[in-house]
């Protein structure tokens, strides 16, 4: 068994994120976002934003077409796509072909089923691109073949279900949780909780305690998945990239928390403060 890596500022110092501020837009690579229903098109949103926050040059999200016009006047900065309603084989289409152009593509913020199959469609899809599985689309992943490069972010809840297990297994070790989904799925793990563990399948592990009980608010994974799918497009490893993730997500709830309180921020927050974080590194 690994020793457990404490996920501090001096391991951050230790392994500095690719720069290639001075490349421009493109050297910083581009993210495609792939949420779910037209009544959780926010969820998208706020994963789009951290994923610009964790400096990523460019951004697609891809959603229900009911929200795509609302969506492009709230965020700008993203080039908003419309999915079939229908049909997830054509969706899931749409999707690789825009995701061709990008680094890194996260998967189901705002999904509340795998969207009629379409996260299943994605996951059996073959890509070189290092891909970031959430929410709803966590779901597909038993039955989807292994990929390298895929990052998965469960919370609690969500690994019981992946594992099979009640949740208060999952609740009294969530490490031991995290270690058999990262052998299981043969992907980099981000077991939210309390203390945050992330996991590989060659018995890598990390562990960051800090954040506070803020963080446990309404949109907060989907900030998370974002900065994650963020630093990947900047080319960071999957799990450097998911510990960084981590690390911003949980300095960024500290640094809220003592301006604002320990409760009541949001998560339309959080990412706000990432680039200040990784500017001191």
């Amino acid at each position: 068994m690994s020793d457990i890596e404490t996920l501090d500022a001096g391991w951050m110092r230790e392994r500095p994120l690719p720069e290639r501020g001075d490349e421009g837009k493109h050297a910083r690579g581009q993210v495609l976002v792939v949420g779910g229903e037209a009544e959780l098109a926010g969820a998208a949103m706020l994963a789009g934003v951290a994923a610009l926050r964790a400096g990523a040059g460019k951004l697609q999200v891809a959603v229900a077409g009911a929200a795509v016009a609302p969506l492009s006047v709230a965020l700008p900065e993203a080039r908003i796509l419309a999915l079939p309603d229908a049909e997830s084989s054509a969706a899931a289409d749409l999707v690789m072909q825009h995701a061709e152009r990008c680094d890194a593509l996260l998967i189901g913020p705002g999904m509340m089923d795998d969207r009629a199959g379409l996260a299943a469609a994605l996951l059996a899809l073959e890509t070189e691109d290092p891909v970031v599985v959430d929410a709803g689309a966590l779901m597909a992943v038993p039955s989807a073949p292994g990929r390298p490069g895929r990052v998965l972010t469960p919370n609690a809840g969500e690994m019981a279900r992946l594992l099979d297990f009640e949740k208060r297994a999952v609740d009294a070790d969530p490490l031991a949780a995290g270690r058999q989904a990262a052998q299981r799925f043969e992907a980099i793990v981000v077991m939210k909780g309390a203390a945050t563990f992330v996991a590989s399948p060659d018995g890598q592990i990390g562990r960051y305690a800090g954040g506070g009980p803020g963080l446990g608010v309404s949109g907060s994974g989907d900030v998370l998945g974002g900065l994650i799918a963020g630093l990947l497009a900047r080319g960071a490893s999957p799990f450097e990239a998911a510990a960084w993730g981590v690390y911003l997500h949980g300095e960024a709830g500290a640094r809220l928390a003592s301006r604002i309180g320990k409760l009541g921020f949001l998560a339309r927050e959080i990412a706000d403060e990432a680039p200040l974080i990784l500017s001191s590194y």
